[in-house]
């Protein structure tokens, strides 16, 4: 990979012998080894049997979990928040592994839409929820660099399984308090 970040820093014009530039390539393959962590990483290594049993069937959530990826059209980050919850059905999983689960698949070349599915679709898979609810907020560096240049746009996904796209007051009370900034 270093190799090729140095052949792209020479089409672009750079001279990769200049002081400044002669262990970019190498800083930038460790870089985008690190921002695409999640291909290496396993379901099963994340939530690590923190599946724990549980009589509660009210709703969890955890709301503004920080995201960063890269847009897998420009190879641009996105930045922004992530909502989850999820009704349990007999089982809870352990609060660090929602974040670490976003994480894993913010970590890889994504568009925001499949990654609010892939979130949703996991928590429920693994938690065995009856309903699952996850919405991203996200700024777009391709939107605001390049392109139409819009600084403050900020882009919202929303994935409702189950309960949460059944039931409508279920889908409200998600909506109320993943939006409500007070808390």
């Amino acid at each position: 990979m270093k190799n090729h970040f140095k052949e792209i820093l020479t089409a672009i014009g750079e001279d990769t012998n200049r002081e400044g530039l002669r262990d970019t390539p190498k800083r930038a393959a460790a870089a985008l080894e690190f921002l695409t962590q999640g291909y290496k990483q396993s379901l099963e290594k994340i939530v690590n049997n923190a599946l724990f049993e549980s009589d509660n069937d009210e709703m969890i959530i955890v709301k503004d979990i920080e995201l960063y990826s890269l847009c897998e059209h420009h190879l641009l980050p996105f930045i922004g928040k992530c909502h989850v919850a999820y009704l349990p059905k007999g089982k809870i999983i352990g609060l660090s592994k929602i974040p670490r689960i976003v994480d894993m698949f913010a970590r890889r070349l994504q568009v925001q839409e499949r990654l609010t599915k892939e979130i949703a679709e996991t928590v429920r898979e693994t938690t065995g929820a009856s309903g699952v609810g996850v919405i991203i907020e996200a700024k777009h560096l391709c939107m605001m660099m390049r392109g139409v240049e819009k600084q403050n746009s900020v882009m919202t996904t929303s994935v409702m399984l189950g309960s949460f796209r059944s039931d409508r007051r279920t889908r409200s009370e998600f909506l109320s308090l993943a939006i409500n900034r007070n808390v």
